[in-house]
């Protein structure tokens, strides 16, 4: 829901050794679980606490430019879905879930905590025709407003984007002192290149920990329940409420502290969040044993040499972000061969392993498998890549809508000046209210024989998405002089995307456990989690088409932007829709091939 749908119907894991029936219960659950959920709910608020912040930390305190900030986002979410798969297969082979969970809970800890470390605020300047100019900043006391000054010598020009994309500099008393064309104007910051490899450094020990956490807590969970119990849909039901339990309250409280204390207190409360998270399954009390516990094994423990090789990818990670910030961008007009050759190595390797492994594992499957079973492969993928588009423009929550919440958005709310990170706070909000209502809706029409096929509640699911954003900008018509929108069109937006998101996310890996072929279900798992990996990568490389002008981290013509973000929005809004629309046209043709699959 909040989170992928890789995590809404997570793989069941081995049975229990004891009879949950025979202990005491919570809710009617096994008393573990009142655990596990909290220690969900508290890695979880770390988690979205510190992504509410990482747009507005990169593009205001390290004056990274937009294109710039939304390709490392992308990069970070990409690696945070993709390193379940290395960690979720070393704690089956060696460590045991408990153990991977303790260490991934640790490094996040760590990570969230290293950001807390960001230095001084970077300096903006401006180069303008090639030289470069010191960039002043004024904040009016009563209003709160900012106005950026190019210095020049002892001149001081106020600098005002115009809607044709040139830059006029103006003089004290409004007068235009200078014009810029289009293209000759270009701002950024002087950053400290320690405090920058901080936080890449954060950010690496963050995805490296979320890839030893995510995967195995959930399978702890199925580990609560014996093969046929029928307990164990609602148990997983209320462990995802406590992740957006926690999403709601860090998404909250963490933008909350940013803006009244420093972006410190925002980061380290979501330090804070993480380290009860590891202190509740650090000392359980004895509570959890018996689960999660390492696979017996010939030939010793090897604990330690998987976290010391685990350690080993926080650099590798970092040299990933490096080459990702350093990534030319491919010439106009040099074709996909030229968009291919400037991708960054991490673009490289997710979508060559994507694009290679879909049509090889339906060669395989052709070869391998009957007819009945190529078919449902055909659907499986068919719906994984669905789900990636999806996934991208939902995922523009975190960055270009933060972004456009910051911009061109009225937050106020009955006097209360909302932070523009807290703004995604209402996709939790909208799932804790909506969840249990459309299971009931579901299971309504199920009673009937109306409940919708898996691939129709896709396809609604891609309209969905697609029209919260034509919704939005619907809502830039009604912009005020400010060229700012009132709150609750972004709040509609949500609302829609959230609904959206509660078609596609209960599916997810139980739909592909049940259309793969048996011998190769770990192989479709992986491909499943990579395919949110490559969505999350997009979603950055989305993000970055909606980028503006920006000087200092502040947009320098708000028209321009809100123009900017309404023609992106409206376009993707379009291609989401029309997405759908064909793939409930198809849904017949897929349901034929699933064969009963449900």
């Amino acid at each position: 829901m909040v989170d992928s749908p890789a995590e809404a119907n997570p793989i069941e894991g081995d049975i229990s050794h004891v009879n949950p029936a025979d202990e005491r219960t919570w809710f009617g659950h096994p008393r573990q679980l009142a655990r596990l959920f909290s220690t969900e709910m508290w890695e979880r608020f770390g988690y979205y606490g510190m992504r509410a912040l990482l747009m507005l930390y990169l593009t205001q305190h390290f004056l990274f430019g937009d294109r710039a900030a939304a390709g490392l986002y992308g990069g970070y979410t990409a690696l945070v879905y993709l390193t379940p798969l290395i960690g979720g297969y070393l704690a089956d082979q060696y460590l045991g879930s408990k153990r991977a969970v303790k260490f991934g809970a640790v490094l996040m800890a760590a990570g969230y905590f290293t950001l807390c470390f960001g230095g001084q605020t970077a300096t903006p300047y401006a180069t303008i025709d090639g030289q470069r100019y010191e960039v002043a900043i004024e904040r009016d006391a009563a209003s709160g407003a900012e106005t950026r000054y190019v210095v020049d010598g002892t001149s001081r020009l106020a600098i005002k984007g115009n809607d044709d994309g040139s830059v006029s500099l103006l003089g004290a008393d409004g007068a235009v002192e200078r014009s810029i064309a289009k293209g000759g104007f270009a701002s950024d910051g002087q950053r400290s290149p320690f405090y920058v490899t901080v936080m890449l450094i954060a950010l690496s020990m963050v995805s490296v920990g979320n890839g030893f956490f995510k995967p195995n807590i959930s399978t702890m969970v199925g580990e609560l329940y014996a093969t046929g119990d029928r307990r164990r849909d609602s148990g997983f039901t209320i462990f995802y409420m406590g992740i957006n339990l926690g999403s709601l309250l860090s998404q909250f409280f963490c933008p909350l502290l940013a803006v009244a204390v420093g972006w410190w207190a925002g980061f380290g409360l979501a330090a804070l969040g993480m380290l009860f998270s590891w202190t509740l399954i650090q000392f359980d009390g004895g509570r959890l044993s018996g689960y999660g516990e390492p696979p017996v094994r010939t030939g010793g423990d090897r604990a330690l040499g998987i976290y010391a090789a685990a350690t080993i990818g926080i650099p590798l990670f970092y040299l990933l972000f490096v080459n990702l910030m350093n990534a030319s961008e491919a010439a106009a007009g040099s074709g996909i061969i030229g968009y291919v050759a400037a991708l960054p190595l991490m673009g490289k390797l997710l979508f060559g392993t994507f694009l290679l492994s879909v049509p090889g594992i339906l060669i395989w499957s052709f070869v391998a498998g009957d007819r009945r079973e190529f078919q449902m492969m055909v659907a499986a993928m068919v719906l994984i890549v669905f789900n990636t588009v999806f996934w991208t423009l939902f995922e523009q929550a975190g960055s270009s809508l933060t972004l456009f919440a910051d911009r061109n958005t009225d937050l106020n709310i009955l006097g209360y000046q909302m932070p523009a990170a807290q703004t995604q706070v209402f996709n939790a909000l909208f799932i804790v209210i909506f969840a249990p209502i459309m299971a009931i809706l579901w299971t309504k029409l199920a009673e009937r024989g109306r409940e919708p096929t898996i691939p129709v509640k896709f396809g609604i699911a891609l309209i969905g998405v697609g029209l919260g954003f034509l919704f939005l900008v619907w809502g830039g018509q009604f912009a005020g002089p400010d060229f700012k929108v009132a709150i609750w069109w972004l709040a509609g937006l949500y609302l829609i995307h959230s609904l959206a998101e509660l078609c596609i996310s209960p599916v997810g890996l139980s739909m592909i456990t049940k259309l793969s072929i048996a011998r190769i279900v770990g192989l479709m798992m992986g491909l499943w989690f990579l395919s949110i990996s490559v969505a999350q990568y997009v979603a950055g490389v989305v993000a970055q088409v909606a980028s503006v002008e920006t000087v200092g981290g502040q947009v320098t013509n708000l028209k321009v932007s809100l123009d900017t973000y309404n023609g992106v929005f409206w376009t993707i809004g379009l291609i989401a829709a029309g997405i759908g629309v064909v793939l409930i046209l198809i849904s017949p043709l897929l349901k034929k091939w699933m064969h009963g699959v449900q």
